[in-house]
């Protein structure tokens, strides 16, 4: 897998500019979220739940798209999964594997995955979908259905709203970020627009540093 090169002329801006800011902060961004989920039980029961149902349909390789430094990659992996990282940013990319170095992570796009059709028993795209335009969004739900074994799972992280919200400043660096809060409604209506059986969809009040709610929403590509 790797991504287009980064000022390849046809790439889409909002990917260079989420490449961009990512690279910048990756160094922080691991730092400051590196003990996150410990406090944050919802979040780890959904991931938990998400890691049963995997097994439970006899396991097999699960990405993590829009992996970051891989915190939740490296969460995944202590319960027991295959699982590997994707990420557009070369810089979290290369501290996800100098955090976690028995795991592989690898550049590339949610965009155009260069994964197989049907490879992988579960996608986890974990507040990964909120940089893309929401009118791009149904190309990104084909690509998760595509790399999905039939039967396969796909648990969702995302910002509940219905708004843009542009970030000038982020995790102490200046940068440029686009990021789309999303109904609960509409992200479902996606993923039943890409092929998905929705299971389960879970909205909770802010905690900590979060500054509006928090969306959840576990699917699955039928079997038949």
């Amino acid at each position: 897998m790797t991504a287009s090169a980064p000022n390849a002329p046809t790439e889409p801006d909002f990917l260079r500019s989420t490449r961009a800011a990512y690279d910048t902060v990756a160094v922080a961004y691991e730092r400051l979220l590196r003990t996150a989920l410990a406090e944050m039980p919802m979040d780890r029961a959904l991931l938990g739940a998400f890691a049963d149902l995997v097994r439970a349909d006899g396991a097999g390789t699960v990405a993590d798209l829009g992996c970051g430094p891989g915190r939740i990659t490296g969460h995944l992996h202590a319960l027991g999964l295959d699982v590997f990282g994707v990420d557009l940013s070369p810089e979290m990319v290369a501290v996800a594997r100098a955090t976690h170095p028995e795991i592989r992570f690898e550049e590339g796009t949610m965009t155009g995955l260069e994964l197989a059709d049907g490879g992988l028993a579960g996608v986890v795209a974990w507040y990964s979908i909120i940089h893309t335009p929401p009118e791009l969004l149904p190309a990104v739900f084909d690509e998760f259905h595509r790399v999905l074994a039939p039967g396969g799972h796909l648990l969702l992280a995302f910002k509940a709203g219905d708004e843009l919200r542009h970030l000038d400043h982020a995790y102490g660096h200046d940068l440029a970020l686009d990021v789309y809060w999303l109904t609960p409604e509409r992200v479902a209506d996606l993923t039943v627009g890409a092929g998905f059986a929705v299971g389960t969809r879970v909205l909770r009040e802010p905690e900590g540093h979060e500054n509006g709610p928090q969306a959840y929403l576990l699917a699955r590509k039928p079997a038949a």
